[in-house]
């Protein structure tokens, strides 16, 4: 690949800014940034950030991840989180039945690897089917069970190994030894759709358990006399925290307390989006279950909030406008995504880095998105 150069007002690293830069890429990485100096790709008016990162994603633009059966339709999954500045993802199943777990890791193995035309593909997030029925949210009650070691092997082996994340709920027969499993082999165990108490989640930490799946949501919360599930993860420094940052599943002030306690560097956004996301209002469905979509908010037939319509370039914006830089608001949804999957070359800008980025305008709307150098989206500019 021809070394590029590309001048911007602004460049976030984001812990930095840097002004009229220069990022230099050479062979999809980062190889410099300068301030000032000639370039071959202009971009005055505008500035560069790390790709947006998201962990958690249920579908996006008619595509829904449980329900995949092709590379072809992960690859449309990739170019439509591309639109939204999405340079890496995992897509996340919800509970589903063996058959459907098994199809959907065998695809995530024969993508992984493909020419990039979108997004890339880190690997796969399974959210169940080892949750609580008491707190399944908007999972289907049909496809829940207890937690099975063997039937998780097969899905590590049919994915090639590729699965990152898989939500437990700690108090459920079984979950304890499995995420002893997990842990052992690398696969960050996620504490979600849980009806513990604060010292089953403690215990569960302590077993190896590291991050929080969307915290508050669908799990027990903080009570003065009885503390839950949300303040466990909370007061854990070696737990990664989800938050959906839409706006709708957590109030502002629920998001900044967060922040607070827990400090930016264990705190991640997700969009925890469904097939909906960056399209209309209407009828859709998540894991067999009807969903419909209006006002901005995705729920079952009785109401029950079924992960979200957002996209991270929306998350972004929720995040400044609530009263983040929007330094830390990239690290929320860039930086720290990915380190708390282990991915320390990308959601940066420095030599290094994977030359993965985005594009913004004063208003933070996504322009161009680029993945390992290579132009994947491109707004009118």
């Amino acid at each position: 690949m021809v070394q590029r150069r590309i001048r911007v007002d602004k460049l976030y690293t984001p812990m930095h800014v840097l002004h009229d830069a220069v990022l230099v890429v050479d062979n999809g990485k980062v190889i410099g940034l300068e301030e000032g100096g000639s370039f071959d790709i202009d971009y005055r008016g505008y500035s560069a950030a790390p790709g947006l990162v998201d962990t958690h994603t249920h579908g996006c633009g008619g595509v829904e991840v449980t329900l995949i059966k092709t590379v072809a339709e992960l690859g449309k999954l990739a170019e439509c989180y591309a639109r939204f500045g999405v340079t890496s993802f995992l897509p996340t199943t919800v509970s589903a039945p063996h058959e459907t777990l098994i199809n959907v890791a065998n695809v995530v193995r024969q993508y992984k690897g493909n020419e990039v035309k979108g997004a890339r593909v880190l690997g796969l997030n399974l959210e169940g089917p080892y949750i609580n029925p008491k707190r399944k949210g908007a999972q289907n009650p049909s496809a829940i069970r207890l937690p099975n070691i063997n039937e998780f092997n097969q899905y590590y082996e049919a994915s090639g190994g590729l699965i990152r994340i898989m939500t437990i709920a700690p108090e459920v027969e079984g979950a304890l030894s499995l995420i002893q499993h997990l842990s052992s082999i690398g696969v960050i165990a996620s504490i979600g759709h849980t009806d513990a108490n604060y010292e089953t989640v403690m215990k569960a930490i302590t077993l190896g358990a590291s991050r929080a799946t969307h915290l508050f949501d669908a799990m027990t919360g903080i009570h003065h006399r009885e503390l839950g599930a949300a303040m466990a993860l909370l007061d854990s420094e070696d737990v990664y925290i989800e938050l959906i940052t839409d706006l709708i599943h957590l109030r502002p002030e629920t998001i900044l307390f967060s922040i607070r306690y827990a400090g930016l560097h264990r705190v991640l956004a997700i969009t925890d989006s469904i097939s909906a996301a960056g399209l209309g209002e209407g009828e859709y469905e998540l894991g067999g279950l009807r969903v419909i979509v209006k006002g901005g908010r995705a729920t079952l037939p009785d109401g029950t909030l079924a992960g979200s319509v957002l996209t991270m370039d929306n998350a972004l914006r929720n995040l400044v406008k609530i009263g983040l830089r929007i330094n830390d608001a990239l690290r929320l949804t860039s930086t720290n995504p990915a380190q708390s999957i282990g991915e320390h070359n990308i959601g940066c800008l420095k030599p290094g880095c994977l030359a993965d980025f985005i594009v913004l305008d004063d208003a933070l709307r996504i322009m161009a998105t680029y993945v390992n150098g290579t132009i994947v989206y491109t707004s009118e500019i």
